[in-house]
C-alpha cells in the first residue's frame, strides 16, 4: 500500500515546514520510499514566467487572473504527479493550500485523485491564527506574498478553518508552536 498525503492550509500557517520535518520520519516509519511534491517548487517559476508575460507582475499568486486561469491547471498537475509516483510505487506528501479542494472534499473522491483503493490517503489541515499566518508571511518576505498583503481584506475573506462536511476525515494541526509530542502524535496519524 502507498500513502498519498495533504499537507494542506492557508499561507503562513507552516505547511512546508510541517512536511519538511515530518517527511525522513514518514519514510521511516512506513518502510516505504517517499517523495515530497510542493506546488511552489513545482510552480513557481512557471506562475512567475506566465503572470509577467500577463500582467508584468511575475509575484503575483492571487489575483483573480491567477485564481481563474493557472490555479486549477497547477493543482491538477501536481496531483497528476502525485499519481505516477503513487502507480511507480512510491508515497507521496503533497504541500499545497489546497483550500477549494478541502472545502468541496475532492482530495478524498479516489476518481477526482484518478488513484484506486490501494493508495491510503490522508489530509492534514496546517492551521494558526490569522494574525500569526500574516506575522509569518510578513516575516519571510516572499515577493509572491506582496498581492496578498496589498490586498489582505479581499485574501483573509477566503481563509477559513474547515468544519461540517469539509473537515470529515481531516487530521486538524495547530502548528502555532506545536510540541514534539504534537508531531509524534501526528506522524502516528498519517501512517
Amino acid at each position: 500500500m502507498t500513502h498519498l498525503i495533504f499537507f494542506c492550509g492557508h499561507a503562513g500557517t507552516g505547511k512546508t515546514t510541517l512536511a519538511k520535518r515530518l517527511f525522513p520520519r514518514l519514510a521511516q516509519a512506513s518502510g516505504e520510499p517517499f517523495c515530497l511534491l510542493d506546488k511552489d517548487t513545482l510552480y513557481g517559476a512557471y506562475s512567475a514566467a506566465a503572470m509577467n508575460a500577463l500582467t508584468g507582475d511575475p509575484n503575483d499568486r492571487d489575483s483573480p487572473l491567477f485564481l481563474q486561469h493557472l490555479r486549477d491547471p497547477e493543482y491538477r498537475a501536481l496531483i497528476d504527479t502525485a499519481r505516477e509516483n503513487l502507480d511507480l510505487g512510491v508515497s507521496v506528501a503533497v504541500v499545497a493550500p489546497l483550500t477549494r479542494e478541502v472545502r468541496e472534499g475532492r482530495l478524498f473522491d479516489r476518481t477526482w485523485l484518478r488513484i484506486g483503493d490501494e493508495v491510503q490517503v490522508r489530509v492534514v489541515w496546517v492551521h494558526v491564527t490569522e494574525d500569526l499566518a500574516r506575522e509569518r508571511i510578513v516575516a519571510r518576505g516572499d515577493p509572491n506574498d506582496a498581492y496578498k498583503l496589498a490586498h489582505w481584506d479581499d485574501y483573509r475573506q477566503r481563509r477559513f478553518v474547515p468544519d461540517g462536511p469539509a473537515s470529515r476525515g481531516l487530521l486538524m494541526f495547530d502548528n502555532a508552536s506545536p510540541s514534539d509530542e504534537a508531531h509524534e502524535d501526528l506522524l502516528q496519524r498519517l501512517i
